[in-house]
């Protein structure tokens, strides 16, 4: 099965074996359902993620990966269980309100998820459709203090 993500961007999944990459050569996966590496030739971004016992943790990823993606290429606790489909709201981030209006306001689909999660301020968006870009550099992202996951509460995926 091929699914287009974005313009430019797709992925293949084997329900038994995960990617196959028929056709798709020296393309690099994140893993399980994640896009491909956003181009390695693009600029650099640095951010910061506060994490949830106040820690703060700086990230450095090429310019067009999400939020979620640098957070999963980072070790942060960030769970995102829908793969960034846009059917959860286990990836739900705070933005400062400056980050939050040059983002612009969220699809309706996004508000309606957020609508699900805990924690939810005015500034709350969903890290899987926040893409990294010049707007982000040196800037904090908030994780809320929890996250819901309707599926199965509790459970911490491993990294892939």
């Amino acid at each position: 099965m091929l699914r287009r993500l974005a313009p430019g961007i797709a992925r293949t999944w084997a329900p038994s074996t995960g990617f196959s990459r028929p056709g798709l050569a020296g393309v690099q996966f994140l893993g399980r359902w994640h896009r491909s590496v956003a181009d390695e030739n693009a600029e650099k971004i640095s951010f910061h993620f506060k994490q949830r016992d106040g820690s703060r943790k700086t990230v450095t990823v090429p310019s067009g990966t999400t939020v979620l993606e640098a957070a999963h290429l980072n070790q942060v606790d960030l769970e995102g269980a829908c793969e960034a489909s846009l059917a959860c709201s286990t990836c739900h981030v705070i933005l400062t309100a400056d980050d939050y209006k040059k983002y612009g306001e969220p699809t309706e689909k996004e508000e309606d998820l957020l609508d699900l999660a805990p924690c939810l301020t005015p500034t709350s968006r969903l890290a899987c459709q926040v893409v990294v870009d010049e707007r982000l550099k040196d800037q904090e992202v908030s994780l809320p203090a929890m996250t819901l996951n309707f599926y199965v509460d509790g459970h911490v995926p491993t990294p892939h």
